[in-house]
């Protein structure tokens, strides 16, 4: 009883969610002309989360699962090229196999694992200066590991219509709040691994909570 309960709770607070507006953009690549960009209402947070559709090749299965991406915005990886994280070096994996491929990212914006920029850039000057790991320092600012909300993802899922995807991640968490939330994952792909010495403690931090990073093999 209880399950059906929450199973309803669930489903009425995906239906509050609906499609404002959706848009082509260019997408900058030879062979993909323009991919989607969506807008959504309802969404818990009141935030400006979006979705970006990128069309399958001619040829694709239309069954088939999207692949799908849900990246935390981080403007010092994303638009900097900050390498002391691997932020923006997923996201450009993302879109590559998006253009080639099809599929869906999903942009929440939730910078700093949920705490905003201004709070991350004091964490970064805490982590240079007394050489703590990305955690230690956010919670040495009152902080948790991780408040981002992934029933946004979810929900944006909803409102598009997908039911089931191939989820682009090394964080656990993300498959299984999209689980929770009665979204299929179907496949779980581990997205690159991108170590630089600049990063290596990030990634290494990363690992120690959970997160699946799969190095290169050596031959």
């Amino acid at each position: 009883m209880v399950k059906s309960k929450e199973t309803n709770i669930t489903a009425a607070r995906s239906a509050s969610v609906s499609i404002r507006t959706r848009m082509f953009v260019d997408a900058g690549a030879r062979d993909v002309r323009e991919c989607e960009i969506v807008a959504f209402d309802g969404l818990e947070d009141g935030k400006e989360h979006v979705a970006l559709i990128y069309p399958a090749p001619k040829g694709a299965n239309p069954e088939a699962a999207p692949l799908v991406r849900i990246h935390s915005e981080c403007l010092t990886g994303d638009v900097l090229g900050s390498v002391q994280c691997d932020c923006g070096a997923q996201l450009n994996e993302a879109k590559r196999k998006m253009r080639e491929g099809g599929g869906i990212l999903l942009y929440l914006r939730q910078e700093g694992r949920g705490v905003g920029l201004y709070q991350k850039l004091q964490s970064y000057k805490i982590q240079n200066e007394q050489g703590l790991d990305t955690f230690e320092a956010g919670k040495k600012l009152g902080h948790q590991d991780d408040v981002r909300n992934f029933q946004i993802a979810a929900d944006m899922l909803a409102a598009l219509g997908i039911s089931e995807v191939q989820l682009l991640t090394n964080n656990p968490q993300k498959v299984q709040a999209l689980r929770d939330q009665n979204i299929n994952v179907s496949k779980i792909i581990p997205t690159g691994y991108f170590a630089r010495p600049a990063n290596q403690s990030y990634l290494d931090a990363k690992h120690k909570k959970g997160h699946v990073l799969l190095k290169p093999r050596e031959d």
